[in-house]
Order: structure tokens, then C-alpha cells, then sequence
């Protein structure tokens, strides 16, 4: 009796080391598999001048409708920005953010993604309801009783994606590559002067490592010192330059990020903030080119459209749209 208790002991213990073998196998092979999923940056949109820049990367069908009552779900304490997540009656959850940056970038996803960039699905609504709001850490400025929100941002959480991390402009795969280029143009024509890694993102979604530029509050305004810059200002961005050089074979473009010459003190602040200049310049003339023509199929109506979903007024619209089309025709001009 003792004899078959210890055989069956053993052929269960070699059961599960079989079992347990099988299944590190079989983690292993996922992890070999999520690490040679294709890694990109940029996509084809098809024809750029069908696209619609009012609705953007995830169109009419996936917007918020601005009349139901959101329900408010965590605040996150951890941003610069106030930021808070609400869910709606369909299940889907947003990201809110409040502040100077909602329009800027609401606006600039629009112009990435039709240029070919991954964006995050970004609308803007004036005003919304949010049942069981309590007092905000940061942003209480922005919500009236009752629960409404005025100018608020909002990203739709996808449930099928999932961060793997940041990357940055100076380490990733794509270095020297036309679609990398053609982002740092990106950067300069929006005026993008908070080019952090902590603000790109690679997204595992549907077998891809998709790279992102995921905060763009950054643009629309000035680049320059902390003292100069600034972010959705109509007038500053009208005001800005935007080349800062052309040679037969390549194009540096103005980014003004290096601090107040006092800040040295803080030596590794001023160091990333310097080192952000070199991201728009000496970009090959034909990289710059080759992104010129593709913007250069956007239509005045759409163009307009991309400020029309921020939220901006009609003098805001009117000056955005000129500024972008001049500069569009730089790029093609070169």
C-alpha cells in the first residue's frame, strides 16, 4: 500500500512539473511573439482630402455625445494638468483634462493624424454633466455646481490598448527614417515646444507597437523660455517663426526650448530643455518635402474643421487657418 501511495505521489509530482513546463513553454512563446510584433509610426491615411478633421482619428461613430450624464469615476493627482476619468451610459471611460491645453490639442491631433500619425482619440466639448463630482484637487476653476465641466478634453479609453511605454527622439527605431522626419516637421509646424519623452508613447494595439506623440497641449502658441512661451494663443502663434534655415540639403526649423539663462542651476532641466532644440533641425530637404505635399492635399475647409472641433471662435479659426496654410506652403516652397 505505502509502495503505490509513493509511485502515485511521484507520477503526480511529474504531472505538474510536466504541466508546469508546458505552460513557461508556452509564456515563453507569447513573450518571443510580443517581442517581434512590427513596431511603426506612421500609416497611409488614403485620401488625405476625404478625411474628415472636424470628427478626426476616431470619427463621428466613436465621439461623445455632449447631452448624456457622464458618471465620475477617479481623479488622477499626479498630472501638472487636471485630469480626471468619467465613464458614459454606453460603458465606454474618458480621460478629462481641464486647462490652457484642452483646444491646442484637440487641434493638433487632427492635423498628426491626417498626415499619417497614430493619435489618441481627442474630442472637445464646451460644457458636459458629470454625476457624483466632488471638489477636483486641481481644475475646480472649470466645474460649476451641479457637475458641469466647461472646456473640457476628452480621450477615449480604449480597452484594447495597452502602454508598453515612452520612447525618445534620440532612441527609437526610426531614426533617420522619412516617417520620423516627417514628424519632427510635425512638431515645428505646430509649434510643439514640450518635446519630453514622458509625453510619447508606444501602444500595443491589434498585433502593432504603435509610437505616439500622446500630450500635445504644447502647441499653438510660442516656443521659447519659460518666460516667452506659451500654448493656444492664436496671436503668438501668428507672431513665431517657423524656418530657421534652409541648405540645398537640409532644413532646420525654429524651437526655442532652451530655459532663462539663470535656470543653468538646474543642470539636468536645462539640459533636456536644450537638447529638445536639435529635434527640428537638420531634417533632409526631401523628408521635408515629401511631408510638405502630403499637407498640401488638406483642403482650407479642412484645415478650419481641425479649430472649429476645439472650440475656437471664428477670429481664432480664421487666423489658425492662415498661419497653417502659409506655412504649409513654405515646406512645398523649399
Amino acid at each position: 500500500m505505502q509502495r503505490t501511495k509513493t509511485w502515485l505521489n511521484s507520477i503526480l509530482v511529474l504531472m505538474l512539473l510536466v504541466l508546469s513546463a508546458s505552460l513557461t513553454a508556452q509564456e515563453t512563446d507569447k513573450d518571443k511573439q510580443k517581442a517581434n510584433l512590427p513596431e511603426v509610426i506612421w500609416r497611409d491615411p488614403g485620401d488625405i482630402a476625404s478625411l474628415n478633421l472636424f470628427y478626426g482619428a476616431g470619427g463621428k461613430e466613436d465621439a461623445p455625445d455632449p447631452n448624456t450624464i457622464f458618471i465620475f469615476v477617479r481623479e488622477d493627482t499626479q498630472t501638472s494638468n487636471p485630469k480626471f476619468d468619467i465613464e458614459d451610459d454606453q460603458g465606454v471611460q474618458w480621460r478629462v483634462k481641464l486647462g490652457q491645453e484642452t483646444q491646442a490639442e484637440t487641434a493638433a491631433t487632427r492635423l498628426l493624424w491626417a498626415a499619417g500619425y497614430f493619435v489618441d482619440e481627442d474630442y472637445y466639448l464646451a460644457k458636459l454633466k458629470v454625476a457624483g463630482m466632488p471638489k477636483l484637487h486641481h481644475g475646480e476653476d472649470f466645474v460649476s455646481p451641479g457637475g458641469t465641466v466647461h472646456g473640457a478634453r476628452l480621450e477615449r479609453k480604449e480597452k484594447d490598448v495597452k502602454k508598453l511605454g515612452n520612447w525618445d527622439w534620440f532612441d527609437n527605431p526610426f531614426l533617420g527614417k522619412r516617417e520620423m522626419n516627417g514628424l519632427r516637421v510635425m512638431m515645428s509646424l505646430l509649434n510643439n515646444w514640450d518635446l519630453k519623452e514622458v509625453n510619447n508613447s508606444i501602444y500595443e494595439i491589434d498585433g502593432e507597437r504603435r509610437y505616439l506623440v500622446t500630450d500635445l497641449g504644447a502647441t499653438f502658441g510660442n516656443t521659447g523660455s519659460t518666460l516667452t512661451r506659451s500654448k493656444g494663443s492664436p496671436k503668438d502663434y501668428a507672431g513665431s517663426k517657423f524656418i530657421r534655415k534652409a541648405t540645398p540639403g537640409f532644413i532646420d526649423f525654429v524651437l526655442h526650448s532652451r530655459p532663462f539663462f539663470l535656470m543653468a542651476i538646474h543642470v539636468p532641466y536645462y539640459r533636456e530643455r536644450t537638447r529638445m532644440e536639435k529635434i527640428t533641425k537638420h531634417i533632409p530637404r526631401a523628408d521635408v518635402k515629401w511631408l510638405g505635399r502630403r499637407l498640401s492635399m488638406l483642403s482650407e475647409e479642412q484645415i478650419r474643421d481641425c479649430f472649429r472641433a476645439a472650440g475656437y471662435g471664428p477670429e481664432e479659426i480664421d487666423i489658425y487657418t492662415k498661419v497653417m496654410r502659409k506655412r504649409i506652403t513654405q515646406l512645398n516652397a523649399l
